[in-house]
């Protein structure tokens, strides 16, 4: 394991340094993993039937944080993501028709064809995100063969039946089925949402289907062979088994959006234990909604927010980025243009003020000890961002030494990922035409008039509307001076 920067050990930065909110148990509590100095670490992964929309996108960027504060202050992690390419279905009540096919009949794909295809672009979003790619993605449709066995060891325990062709998780044969939730089975709707016909081969309203056959939908593209037919995977099913592929009985943290809660990640738990015999995951870690104007970001709606709509706009997708740290994984994020145009104009002012330290000089070492802790100890409660976005402000007022500040907004953001040294050392040959300048000398005299007419609140935003831009303006006794600092 490396060495930290600038000194400090690693088994001495570990200790009762993160606490996590635990949706298990509903608190904060120090996180301990199971094996010293090592973590397990699952993430839910996309169903790669469309493009991520950026509220899928939120629930990554802080997974990400997470990942990569584990390794910051020391533990050596092991991350396993899933890809959905069979099995979801349109309702996560197990009803419906399949995402996957859903969307291959709307391109005129093949599923897998589909699947690569929307595979690639979600990493690609996640690039332009600095989120880094787990140490093991693995497609549903590679792990058939693990999905059966755990369904045919549930069948012959008794957790699981076999109905109208398909196979089911009853479960009625656990003493708590609710555990990650306050739901009961009387507030239940049909089918988990409104207008779904209700499954009748299903013993209770919250058993799921662990495995369906060619009976139930004979479209249905991807096809294997079973002991109970030809068919394929329910949704559910895959994670348990991708987990325990790569990472064996014992998870240390699972996570995800607050959506997949339940019942995705209840059944995922209901399953595996049962399968197992004991106890599965000590950690979970959700991340709340982003919402826009009309509430949660949804595919379903049609047109939908994606990064690369973000791009066609003119924003840095790390803007973004900014933007989720700005707030706490645990607080619904409230997505506007506005909202992402303030982010843009302190991401841009962030990277002038670290463009304006000196690059040369020695680094403080006594001082490089105290803002690292102070950054893991802000990082350290339940993964708070903003905290630690306040520290690095701090770093930057605090009397110390251009180098020291360089050598710790590097090292905070091994955490943040915001490409801040990099942003800052990079001078971008931006030609500047008759186009731009027209349009900023335009924003110019416009904000002058609203200065003269006492409008302050509107020359403030025509301000901030270049620094978004990446336009910074200057008054001097000449006049209003501009430069591109992007």
């Amino acid at each position: 394991m490396d060495a930290p920067p600038y000194g400090g050990r690693n088994e001495d930065i570990m200790e009762n340094q993160l606490n996590l909110y635990n949706t298990l148990t509903k608190k904060v509590e120090p996180f301990v993993p199971r094996v010293e100095g090592k973590v397990q670490m699952y993430t839910c992964g996309p169903t790669v039937y469309h493009y991520a929309h950026i509220g899928n996108l939120r629930s990554y960027i802080m997974e990400d944080v997470l990942e990569k504060f584990l390794r910051y202050i020391g533990y050596d992690v092991k991350r396993v993501m899933n890809i959905t390419d069979v099995g979801h279905l349109t309702s996560d009540g197990d009803t419906g028709e399949d995402k996957m096919l859903k969307g291959a009949k709307r391109e005129h794909k093949t599923v897998l064809d589909l699947a690569r295809f929307y595979t690639e672009a979600f990493f690609s979003d996640c690039a332009k995100l600095n989120i880094k790619t787990p140490d093991v993605v693995e497609p549903a449709t590679n792990c058939i063969d693990e999905f059966i066995h755990m369904i045919t060891v549930l069948l012959e325990k008794g957790y699981a039946y076999v109905a109208g062709g398909n196979v089911y998780f009853d479960t009625s044969k656990l003493e708590n089925y609710y555990v990650l939730s306050s739901q009961n089975e009387e507030d239940l709707a049909v089918g988990v949402r409104e207008g779904v016909e209700e499954d009748t081969n299903k013993r209770n309203k919250t058993d799921f289907v662990l495995w369906f056959t060619k009976s139930k939908f004979e479209d249905q593209e991807l096809k294997w062979d079973s002991p109970w037919g030809i068919g394929y995977p329910g949704w559910h099913i895959e994670c348990s088994c991708i987990s325990m592929k790569h990472l064996g009985e014992y998870l240390d943290i699972h996570c995800g959006g607050i959506d997949n809660a339940f019942p995705h990640h209840t059944n995922e738990i209901a399953q595996s234990e049962s399968y197992l015999g004991h106890k599965w995951c000590n950690y979970w870690f959700h991340v709340l909604h982003l919402n826009d104007s009309t509430g949660k970001m949804s595919k379903s709606k049609g047109d939908f927010l994606t990064v690369s709509l973000l791009e066609s706009k003119g924003y840095n997708p790390l803007v973004y980025r900014l933007f989720c740290l700005q707030s706490h994984y645990r607080k619904p994020l409230v997505f506007t243009y506005d909202a992402l145009d303030n982010a843009a104009v302190a991401y841009n002012k962030l990277i002038a003020r670290i463009r304006s330290l000196k690059k040369d000089g020695d680094v403080d070492q006594a001082a490089f000890d105290q803002y690292r802790q102070a950054f893991i100890t802000a990082l350290g409660n339940d993964i708070n961002t903003s905290s630690g976005l306040t520290v690095l402000y701090d770093v930057l007022k605090a009397d110390i030494s251009d180098a020291t500040k360089r050598a710790l907004i590097a090292d905070y953001d091994k955490v943040l990922s915001l490409g801040l040294i990099e942003a800052a050392d990079t001078v971008e040959e931006t030609a500047v035409d008759d186009e731009l300048e027209a349009y900023v000398l335009e924003r110019i005299a416009a904000r002058k008039a609203a200065k003269k007419a006492k409008d302050f609140a509107a020359a403030d935003a025509i301000r901030d509307e270049l620094a978004a831009k990446g336009i910074a303006i200057k008054d001097t006794r000449e006049g209003t001076v501009w430069e591109l600092v992007k």
